[in-house]
């Protein structure tokens, strides 16, 4: 792994939001559209967890608002979602 492949990993083509990990699972935001997203979701989780009442509510809205989350930048992001050890 050089330099470059280090700075390749931190763009994404036409129509994705964010950019996969070099090494493990997961994906970076890389455009404002992800930015976007990834800033909504933390709202939504923290009036989540001050507004709703009881620990019932809050944990099933936030494993919603996640698995959405996810969901979505998991189609946004180029090549996917798998486990990735730095190389190609």
């Amino acid at each position: 792994m050089d330099i470059e492949s280090i700075k390749r990993a931190d763009r994404a083509g036409d129509g994705y939001w964010f950019a996969p990990k070099l090494f493990g699972l997961g994906a970076t935001p890389v455009t404002w559209q992800g930015w976007a997203m990834t800033l909504t979701y933390v709202a939504a989780m923290l009036a989540t967890l001050r507004l709703l009442p009881g620990i019932g509510p809050r944990v099933l809205v936030c494993l919603a608002v996640t698995a959405a989350y996810m969901n979505i930048a998991a189609r946004k992001t180029e090549g996917g979602w798998h486990w990735r050890w730095g190389g190609k």
